[in-house]
């Protein structure tokens, strides 16, 4: 059966399957080696009774969505970090402006260096799942 995760916190989830009904799993029940399934992720499963075995990922939000390693290379003050592509790519407009806005105005030109460079550190440290919650789900803007 087909379905769409609803929750995942890394240990158990939920899914609403295509039949109206919703089916608790846990970690251990994800194939192919798939640690991490994000809410709004299409999978395919085998339903037991309230419980969902046999967890595939059929079509994941990841897709589409912000690479940290991206992320990582726009943040990299040795080439246009501070500038703040990198928060205009995570769609942080706002944000973006001010490093903008900082990086043109000589005498703080090294607080443009700093933030994107340590932005760049943390974006290659973070894993997939923890840059997306943080980027893209919740939205951070800084650090």
């Amino acid at each position: 059966m087909r379905g769409k995760v609803l929750t995942f916190n890394g240990t158990s989830g939920l899914i609403s399957g295509e039949d109206g009904r919703r089916y608790t799993f846990s970690a251990t029940d994800l194939g192919d080696g798939t640690t991490y399934v994000p809410a709004g992720a299409t999978v395919d499963f085998e339903p037991d009774g309230n419980v969902a075995t046999s967890v595939y990922v059929i079509n994941s939000v990841f897709v589409g969505e912000r690479n940290r390693y991206i992320a990582a290379l726009l943040a990299c003050p040795f080439l246009i970090g501070m500038l703040g592509v990198h928060k205009f790519y995570l769609g942080r407009i706002g944000a973006g402006v001010v490093m903008l806005v900082l990086t043109c105005l000589v005498v703080t030109s090294p607080i443009s260096f700093i933030i994107s460079f340590v932005e760049m550190l943390i974006y290659l440290v973070k894993t997939d799942q923890s840059f997306h919650e943080d980027y893209v789900v919740e939205k951070k803007s800084w650090f």
